[in-house]
C-alpha cells in the first residue's frame, strides 16, 4: 500500500510541475493578450476595467493574467502569478503597444505629430458626415430591415449593426455600453485596409504588385521569387503557423516580438510562390514593412492612412496600431467606429471612388476580390470571398472583411448594400447567414 501511495503522489507531483512548466512557457502569450487588449480598450474607448475584463478577457486561460492599469503613465501591466510580465502603453495616434522584448524609452520616442482631422459637422450628409437624410429608398422595406437588424441581438454577444445602402441611406443600432462613437477592434479586418494602402501606394506608382517584394533580406535566397501579389494572396509559400490556441508562429509574434515583420520575414520559404495557399498575418504584417520602407519616413508613414484614405473618406475614428518598432500591425489591430468601417466598405462598394474622386486605382476592387489562384475561390487579396466560403448562401458576388470573435464588414454588390456586423462570439455560435439573408430580404 505504501508503494502505491508514494507512486501516487509522485504522479501528482510530476503532474503539477508539468503543468506548471506548461503555463509558465505560455504565459507570456496570455498576459501579453491581455495586458494589449486592456490597454487599447481603455485608452481608445470609455469602457472600464471591469466591463473589458468581464467580456473581452474572461475566457482562459487569458483570464489568468492579474492586470493593473496606470492611468498616469498610460500603461497596461499583465503578469501570471507574479512572473511573465508584459507590458501595453498608449501613445497619442499610434494607439497601444506591446513592448514584448522591446525597450520602452525606445518605445516613447516614437511620437506621431497628427495631422488636422477634418470637422464633422452635423449638418454634412452621410457618408461624410454625421446628418442622416430623412427619405426612405422606396425597394426597402423600413420594417422588415428593423426586425433584420434586432435580430441579431437576439442571442446576445452583437455590439453593433450597421446597414448602409448605397451612400443615401444607412440603418443602426448598438448594445447597451456601445453607441455610433464606440471604437471597435476589427482584428483581421486590418488585412483588408493595409491592401487598401498598398493599392493607393499602386495608384501613385510607387509599388507594382507583380514584382518581387523588395525587400533586400529576401535578395539572395529563394525568397527573393515572392511577389508583392503573393502576400496579398496569402500565397506566399513561408514557413508559418497561424494557430491562436497555442505557442505558434503567429502568438510568438504578436505577443512575444517587439519587431513582428522582422520576425515574420525571416522565416524561410518551404514552397514555391503562388503554389500553396495558407492564411497568414506573418504575409500581411511584412506587406507593412514594405508600405513602411516604400514611404521612407516614420511620420509620413504613420500618417499615411490618414492622409490618403481616412480623412478622404470621414473616418476620423481609425486608428491602426503599432508595434513596438513603429510599424503598424497590419494583420490584426485597427480600431474604428461600426461607421468608419461601413465607410470602408462603401469605397470598396462604389469602386474604390468617393463622392467622385478615386482613391483606389482602377481596377484595384476587382483584383481585390478575383480569387487566389490556390485558395479554392474562398479569398482575394485580403479579402474574403463568399464564391468559396459559401457564408451566405446565393450571393456569391459577397465579399468581406472578416475579424476575431465576429467581426463582419459585408459588401454585397448585387443589393448596392455594405453590412456591417461586430461582436463578440466564438466560432459557430452567430449565424451569419440567417442575419444577412434577413437583411437583404428587406432590400427588392
Amino acid at each position: 500500500m505504501k508503494k502505491i501511495k508514494y507512486l501516487i503522489i509522485f504522479i501528482v507531483v510530476v503532474a503539477i510541475a508539468y503543468g506548471a512548466d506548461y503555463f509558465i512557457e505560455r504565459a507570456p502569450i496570455f498576459t501579453g493578450y491581455a495586458s494589449k487588449d486592456l490597454a487599447s480598450w481603455t485608452f481608445l474607448t470609455n469602457r472600464t476595467k471591469k466591463d473589458i475584463e468581464k467580456h473581452d478577457l474572461s475566457f482562459f486561460p487569458v483570464n489568468l493574467s492579474h492586470n493593473v492599469i496606470n492611468y498616469k503613465d498610460k500603461t497596461v501591466t499583465g503578469t501570471f502569478l507574479g512572473m511573465a510580465k508584459q507590458l501595453a502603453i498608449y501613445r497619442q495616434g499610434l494607439g497601444c503597444t506591446l513592448l514584448a522584448d522591446a525597450n520602452i524609452n525606445e518605445v516613447k520616442k516614437q511620437k506621431m505629430t497628427e495631422e488636422v482631422l477634418p470637422k464633422n459637422p452635423q449638418d454634412i450628409y452621410w457618408p461624410m458626415g454625421a446628418k442622416m437624410r430623412d427619405t426612405v429608398p422606396p425597394n426597402v422595406d423600413v420594417k422588415k430591415l428593423q426586425a433584420a437588424i434586432d435580430s441579431a441581438f437576439n442571442p446576445g454577444n452583437t455590439r453593433a449593426v450597421v446597414v448602409a445602402y448605397d451612400t443615401l441611406f444607412m440603418r443602426e443600432k448598438y448594445a447597451p455600453g456601445f453607441d455610433k462613437n464606440t471604437r471597435i477592434l476589427g482584428w483581421s479586418m486590418s488585412k483588408s485596409i493595409t491592401s487598401a494602402l498598398v493599392g493607393i501606394l499602386v495608384k501613385e506608382g510607387k509599388l507594382q504588385v507583380n514584382e518581387p517584394a523588395p525587400l533586400k533580406e529576401w535578395k539572395n535566397d529563394r525568397r527573393k521569387n515572392i511577389r508583392l501579389t503573393d502576400l496579398l494572396h496569402q500565397s506566399s509559400g513561408l514557413q508559418w503557423d497561424e494557430n491562436y490556441g497555442d505557442i505558434s508562429d503567429v502568438t510568438i509574434m504578436l505577443y512575444r516580438k517587439g519587431n513582428m515583420a522582422a520576425y515574420a520575414m525571416s522565416k524561410p520559404a518551404i514552397y514555391p510562390p503562388d503554389s500553396v495557399w495558407y492564411y497568414s498575418s506573418g504575409n500581411t504584417n511584412i506587406i507593412s514593412e514594405i508600405i513602411r520602407r516604400t514611404i521612407g519616413n516614420n511620420q509620413q508613414y504613420w500618417n499615411f492612412p490618414r492622409k490618403v484614405l481616412f480623412n478622404k473618406i470621414g473616418a476620423r475614428s481609425v486608428v491602426l496600431e503599432t508595434d513596438a518598432s513603429g510599424n503598424f500591425v497590419g494583420s490584426s489591430y485597427t480600431f474604428a467606429t461600426p461607421r468608419d468601417w461601413a465607410r470602408f466598405g462603401l469605397l470598396y462598394l462604389e469602386d474604390g471612388v468617393w463622392l467622385g474622386k478615386r482613391i483606389l486605382p482602377k481596377g484595384w476592387v476587382k483584383y481585390s476580390r478575383t480569387p487566389a489562384r490556390k485558395s479554392d475561390e474562398k479569398y482575394g487579396a485580403q479579402f474574403w470571398l463568399n464564391k468559396g466560403t459559401h457564408e451566405i448562401k446565393g450571393y456569391p458576388d459577397i465579399y468581406y472583411c472578416d475579424g476575431f470573435h465576429g467581426q463582419r464588414v459585408y459588401i454585397i454588390p448585387s443589393k448596392d448594400l455594405v453590412v456591417v456586423r461586430m461582436g463578440l462570439n466564438d466560432h459557430g455560435q452567430f449565424d451569419y447567414n440567417k442575419f444577412l439573408t434577413r437583411i437583404l430580404d428587406a432590400f427588392h
